[in-house]
């Protein structure tokens, strides 16, 4: 291997210990970047470029995620103008009764909804609304932010069976159909998720459930950490009500709507409220029937691989512009305008780190580096991570169960991006070669490095991945939260590995 390759692996490394010595590797990554580039051309300035480079084929590459984020969080920001967001949640505090159902109803209802909106918008409505419930009857807040991290940016995020993105980027590599990656993503998520569940709670809750005095004061400090963004809603009758939101948690409108002198006006409110809360779930559920229709049944036809997130976008976007219209047709116009803006904001505040960290991966996968590097139109880029894996390749047995727990590793290494999806085409581009050659199912191997990866990046074991959003929000340590996450997720993902290379 070359100096470069060696340079590359060298930045690798530092940024897994600057993570072990709690640091943030932002600044690692930007210097990783010009070393490479710079030892690899020998020319300083396109060293500098490959900085400028690198970040900008990340932004590109990730622009469709911020996207997303941006018109759901938009879109939950137009609603909370009206209090619907609260209305559309509450009956689900109904079934908070203690710490224990409380887990339990955190656990779902963050994997539901992660699996239709992804966990990275939803956080601030969970946060808002079901967390505060589950304090007070007393879950930690630690226990609530393992639940929240480990079915929402571990479960829902690494099969991302609804939306498809995943699986869609897998199946680039691997030449294989994305339905079938997403199937096994599927079912190994689900043991990892439920080992990684059963181990927290065995750890974390039971027997470790707060006090009413505790529960109490915890809950108080956790209202705490948004107290400086508030805003009001509608209840049921018409009158008005201050709600607090998690810092972070995406836009906070003032509204005076409802609690006039004219209740007529209240009632008006009242009746736009509910139509709102009950509407924009329905629209969401049946985009969800109609894309699980597609793939189990003749009577729709399927959505086509990695659609789901563009169909869930454009319905956040077009119920932003309903809502906003819905809530005040006279200043519809600048209120979704404004909404907007504050989706963007929160999409680019929570996970715009990560673009100096994958732009770093980028220089070593071939699909990105040679514009990072400003090689000429057409020529192949250096494909260094790729280079230094093959080199381990020939030794990783010809086993099924090896390559399997290999594909897991690789999976983990390319999710110390902070994102984890970035690598998958070249995960899955190995496990079509290792599949072939140990005589294991590409798909299957695909699926496993597309959870290691998704696990790792997409926020349970890096702290400088979305799993700031959940600390943050729960008003906990991010470090103490990945520490605590590390030894269930990994336990889950190795026991799942080992189920899907001898059952799947």
């Amino acid at each position: 291997m070359s100096p470069a390759h060696w340079i590359y692996l060298l930045g690798l490394a530092a940024l897994i210990a600057t993570v072990v010595a709690r640091r943030n590797v932002v600044g690692l990554a930007l210097a990783g970047t010009f070393l490479t580039a710079l030892v690899y051309s020998g020319s300083v300035t396109t060293g500098l470029g490959a900085v400028f480079n690198a970040a900008i084929t990340a932004a590109r590459e990730l622009l469709p995620v911020f996207v997303i984020i941006a018109v759901v969080t938009a879109m939950l920001g137009a609603m909370r103008t009206l209090g619907s967001d609260l209305m559309m949640v509450r009956p689900l505090q109904r079934l908070v009764r203690n710490g224990h159902v409380a887990y339990l109803v955190l656990a779902v209802v963050t994997y539901l909804l992660s699996m239709s909106f992804w966990p990275t918008p939803v956080l601030p409505l969970i946060a808002a609304i079901l967390l505060p419930a589950a304090v007070r009857v007393g879950l930690p807040p630690l226990a609530a932010a393992i639940a929240i991290a480990i079915t929402g940016q571990g479960m829902a995020l690494s099969s991302d069976y609804v939306m498809g993105v995943a699986s869609g980027l897998s199946a680039q590599g691997a030449k294989v159909p994305a339905d079938a990656i997403a199937d096994r993503a599927l079912v190994i998520s689900l043991i990892a998720g439920v080992v990684a569940l059963a181990f927290c709670y065995l750890r974390d809750v039971r027997g470790k459930l707060l006090d009413p005095a505790a529960a109490e004061s915890a809950a108080v400090e956790l209202a705490a950490v948004g107290e400086g963004s508030a805003h009001t809603v509608v209840r049921d009758d018409g009158t008005q009500a201050v709600s607090a939101e998690p810092a972070g948690g995406g836009t906070a409108t003032l509204t005076a709507a409802g609690g006039g002198d004219d209740d007529g006006d209240a009632e008006a409110t009242s009746g736009r409220t509910r139509f709102v809360a009950f509407a924009v779930p329905l629209a969401f559920a049946a985009l969800l029937a109609v894309m699980l229709l597609g793939r189990f049944t003749s009577l729709v036809p399927d959505i086509d691989d990695g659609a789901g997130a563009p169909l869930v976008g454009g319905t956040a976007a077009l119920a932003l512009v309903v809502v906003c219209v819905i809530a005040n047709r006279r200043t519809w116009l600048q209120e979704c305008a404004d909404h907007f803006t504050e989706g963007i904001a929160f999409a680019f505040r929570t996970m715009g780190v990560v673009i100096p960290i994958a732009g770093f991966v980028y220089v070593g996968l071939s699909d990105y580096s040679g514009q990072i590097l400003g090689l000429p139109e057409g020529e192949q880029g250096p494909a260094l991570l790729l280079d230094a894996i093959a080199k381990v390749q020939p030794h990783i047995p010809h086993v099924p169960v090896f390559a399997s727990f290999a594909m897991l590793l690789v999976g983990m290494v390319i999710g110390l991006d902070g994102n984890g999806w970035p690598g998958l085409p070249f995960t899955g581009s190995l496990a079509g070669e290792l599949g072939h050659a140990a005589g294991a199912d590409p798909a299957t191997l695909a699926a496993i490095a597309q959870n290691g990866a998704s696990w790792t990046g997409g926020g349970t074991l890096v702290i400088w991945s979305s799993l700031i959003v959940v600390a943050g929000l729960t008003g906990v340590s991010v470090i103490d939260l990945a520490r605590r996450l590390f030894l269930p997720v990994v336990t889950g993902l190795v026991v799942a590995t080992a189920v899907a290379a001898v059952a799947l």
